[in-house]
């Protein structure tokens, strides 16, 4: 299995997305990109950690491509917005794509030129493209946050 990791704004939403895509076997929801080991939801949302809200993708590199699970990052959300998803806002709600090796980080560099030249995305896109960092698992009550209320999530 390979693994990917996304930030896309809140991350409840993405993680409820890349759960349907056929191929990937496993999500989790977490902080990474910040400078505090081990930081709480409660100090991320303050801001003052400089984490992310992510989900970490594992999926069968045979089922689903790299590239296929970028084309749902981009459709999940608003990749032209600087720090900010809807009615979040902060750094932690950034656009972002941490890429665990060489292939991934050319996918995704590749994935965001053609996003930008297709004029399906209106502006700039702003998503940074960074080196995998340490990924810091969510509280459990954050874990598979709609699938545990019973609630469907579209995108």
């Amino acid at each position: 299995m390979a693994k990917a990791t996304f930030a896309a704004g809140c991350f409840w939403g993405p993680e409820a997305a890349f759960s349907k895509v056929n191929g990937v076997t496993a999500t989790s929801v977490g902080y990474i990109g910040g400078h505090k080991a081990n930081p709480t939801y409660q100090e991320v949302c303050a801001g003052t950690t400089g984490h992310a809200e992510a989900v970490q993708v594992e999926f069968d590199p045979a089922v689903v491509s790299c590239e296929a699970l970028l084309e749902e990052f981009w459709g999940m959300h608003d990749p032209t917005q600087i720090n900010r998803q809807g009615p979040d806002f902060g750094e932690q709600y950034r656009s972002a794509i941490f890429t665990h090796d060489e292939s991934q980080r050319e996918a995704a560099e590749a994935s965001k030129a053609a996003r930008q030249a297709s004029g399906k995305t209106r502006g700039t896109i702003v998503t940074t493209i960074e080196p995998d960092q340490d990924y810091w698992p969510a509280e459990d009550y954050h874990q598979q946050f709609f699938a545990k209320r019973g609630m469907a999530h579209g995108h």
